[in-house]
């Protein structure tokens, strides 16, 4: 369960798109298994995400020789079309994300809540990690 008073962890970055394809590659499964991996040697086989408050997605994140994998899932507590998520995920920790327009680029702010396995810096670098996988994929599909 999450812990009362958790770290929170923030990534962003800036992607050379506009924010209304950023939300559809972000929440679109088709986009979500094209981009969602912390390094080349792990996948998104499936993804599953019903958009709305009180709506769950799962996604299925696992190393590309099937060694190792899970699922990373949730439930949606805020849904803002083009302008912000917040979820609660399985294990009861937060995430919320922004999309905020600046011209014809958006920059993304994600700030979840530290877990206690890894280290903050470990889980800083994985998530920032999927974060320039995303913003790669998107500006690629841009072009």
């Amino acid at each position: 369960m999450a812990n009362a008073n958790p770290v929170t962890i923030t990534v962003e970055t800036l992607v050379h798109s506009p924010v209304e394809s950023v939300w559809e590659y972000w929440t679109d499964p088709k986009h979500i298994t094209q981009w969602n991996a912390a390094t080349e040697d792990w996948h998104t086989p499936y993804a599953e995400n019903d958009l709305r408050v009180g709506g769950k997605f799962v996604s299925r994140m696992e190393a590309k020789d099937g060694s190792v994998g899970f699922e990373f899932g949730g439930v949606y507590d805020e849904v803002i079309p083009n302008e912000s998520i917040a979820y609660t995920m399985d294990d009861g920790r937060t995430v919320k994300i922004a999309f905020i327009r600046q011209g014809s680029d958006t920059r993304i702010i994600e700030t979840f809540d530290a877990e206690e396995t890894h280290t903050i810096e470990m889980q800083q670098a994985g998530w920032q990690s999927i974060l320039d996988n995303f913003k790669k994929y998107a500006e690629s599909v841009e072009k």
